[in-house]
């Protein structure tokens, strides 16, 4: 039975409804021109029998792909600007060079791990899920290259130097970054009423991951947070700053005044998992404190070696403390 065309009592826009190859079909138009809806309910008909000559791939478009990958209950973070990027495009047409120049259009500003994981991993999810589904073949698509050079770390003393020479709330911007690990866009977000100074505790929403962690704030971030003129309405920035890019130009003033080196505020995360680490702490409750969800990228980016040859020397159960010279070897 062909598609028939209807409106709903006291509706203009025309809907369709009827049986196709065997499946129910229904749907509307979304338009009050029967002329137009006509043909938009042909064309549904006509990708209906395609689809049933010629297997679900033959219409699949990314929206009902991502549609199916919804109702699946899979991840759905970032999602959302693929659906809106790539809409009703045949599965079929979407190949490894679109997935990537989609990905520079998407985020043309943005570095290639942003790309990687904004954009062509939620595309690739939802065409390889299809792929499962034996709708479709699956998608392969080389990410862009990621610079993995380990940047340097802030350090206690660098940190220390920097506060010295800063206003008192870029200070405590520093001192939080490095005490907490949090990202610089999360930090310049949290406001007063995530803060507890009795409790010692602060709420983080912790943006690129999608989600939200409590965070301990040792008494030097306290007496600094507490140090801040503030009258300290519960949705006002603590830190003052709007966004992460109006830190630049304070921060590297506050550096050049403390003549140390020019480290980026991202640095303070990656002090807070080297020290932490180096300190001692475990790999896996040092990613649970400082917000990661991926053991291995904090070990891969944030863990910095030592460059204390002698270390080795643990194996054999040598106090490090002890001066070189003074150790004594018998026979």
């Amino acid at each position: 039975m062909p598609l028939k065309l209807y409106r709903r009592p006291g509706g203009e826009i025309w809907h369709y409804r009827g049986t196709v190859a065997g499946r129910r079909i229904r749907g509307t138009t979304e338009t009050e021109d029967k002329t137009r809806a006509q043909r938009i309910a042909a064309e549904r008909e006509r990708r209906e029998w395609t689809r049933h000559l010629d297997g679900p791939g033959a219409t699949l478009t990314f929206a009902d792909a991502a549609i199916a990958y919804r109702e699946a209950g899979k991840p759905t973070r970032f999602l959302e600007a693929v659906e809106d990027h790539w809409k009703d495009t045949p599965i079929r047409e979407i190949t490894e060079n679109a997935v990537r120049r989609a990905s520079i259009k998407l985020y043309p500003m943005a570095g290639p791990a942003t790309r990687n994981r904004q954009a062509i991993v939620p595309t690739q999810a939802v065409i390889n899920f299809c792929a499962e589904e034996e709708w479709c073949p699956r998608l392969r698509v080389r990410r862009f290259k990621v610079n993995t050079k380990i940047k340097d770390p802030a350090t206690l003393a660098w940190v220390t130097a920097f506060v010295a020479n800063a206003s008192p709330h870029l200070g405590a911007l520093c001192m939080f970054m490095f005490a907490t690990g949090a990202r610089v866009g999360e930090a310049v977000s949290v406001e007063w009423t995530d803060v507890d100074l009795n409790a010692r505790t602060v709420k983080i929403r912790q943006t690129k991951v999608g989600a939200e962690r409590i965070a301990h704030l040792p008494p030097q971030l306290v007496a600094a947070l507490s140090n801040i003129p503030s009258n300290r309405n519960p949705e006002d920035r603590v830190f003052r700053y709007v966004s992460r890019e109006s830190v630049r130009q304070v921060w590297d003033a506050a550096i050049k005044r403390a003549g140390i080196k020019k480290l980026s505020p991202h640095s303070c995360r990656h002090g807070f998992a080297t020290t932490m680490l180096q300190s001692g702490i475990d790999v896996k409750t040092v990613a649970k404190l400082g917000g990661w969800k991926d053991v291995a990228t904090l070990v891969k980016t944030y863990a910095h070696a030592m460059s204390d040859l002698t270390l080795t020397n643990v194996i054999f159960g040598t106090n490090l403390a002890q001066p070189e010279n003074s150790r004594v070897v018998r026979g």
